[in-house]
């Protein structure tokens, strides 16, 4: 298919239903209202094509963007394309989906991660801190520095309260993540979890709500799911 395509077809697709739910959650202009759901039927025709993946996340449209990261190949992706790519995000679907999973599975996971976190322009500190959540949940824990993550924990517990708004969710996210999915550091996950205690975030006109870290990673720990690795970032 080509990029032409793809946008007819989600253009076709669009709701205003799904549109109007969609700016309420941060959307930016243009978006059509296509379903995830749906997005997700033209991925599975198309698969793989990385050039057409390129191709969609430049024309700026909300779910072209999002779909660009489905049918994208993480491991060809350049640092300088996943820069753009962050830099280009614009709203929490592809700031902390997209460009996390993508660069989670890339050749420059981590040492991106370390970059955004400390980013001032709050979509780029989120795509750091959900890139590290990407990359708990998917590396083998000997793949993974335990001491950086260990101090990234202690930074979350001592600084997520003062952090900008957004981020705050997710850095709660990311300690929800070393909890669930890394056994070595689950203590550690549930100590900062029960310092960080409730988690205000403004999440605009929806039914949101920001998950208590320790209940969740408790949950977890009872399903009997605890240090199970994902297959992919990407869902």
């Amino acid at each position: 298919m080509t990029v032409d395509q793809v946008v007819a077809e989600l253009k076709a697709m669009g709701s205003e239903g799904i549109k109007k739910i969609f700016l309420r959650h941060g959307a930016k202009e243009p978006v059509f209202g296509v379903k995830v759901g749906d997005l997700k039927k033209i991925q599975k025709r198309v698969k793989k094509d990385h050039a057409l993946a390129l191709a969609l996340f430049d024309t700026g449209i909300s779910e072209a963007m999002y779909l660009a990261g489905l049918i994208s190949d993480p491991p060809k992706m350049t640092r300088a394309q996943l820069q753009k790519w962050a830099k280009k995000a614009t709203w929490p679907m592809t700031s902390e989906y997209t460009v996390p999973w993508v660069a989670a599975e890339s050749l420059f996971g981590a040492e991106l991660a370390r970059e955004w976190i400390d980013s001032p322009k709050e979509s780029i500190a989120l795509s750091g801190w959900a890139t590290w959540s990407s990359l708990v949940a998917i590396k083998p824990d000997e793949e993974l520095d335990l001491d950086e993550l260990a101090d990234l924990l202690d930074r979350v517990a001592t600084g997520i309260h003062q952090a900008p708004n957004r981020v705050r969710y997710v850095m709660n996210g990311f300690v929800i993540a070393v909890g669930s999915y890394m056994l070595p550091l689950a203590p550690r996950a549930k100590a900062a979890a029960e310092q960080i205690g409730h988690v205000k975030v403004d999440m605009g006109e929806t039914d949101c709500k920001v998950p208590n870290a320790l209940e969740y990673i408790r949950k977890v720990e009872k399903s009997g799911r605890a240090g199970v690795k994902r297959k992919t970032a990407m869902c």
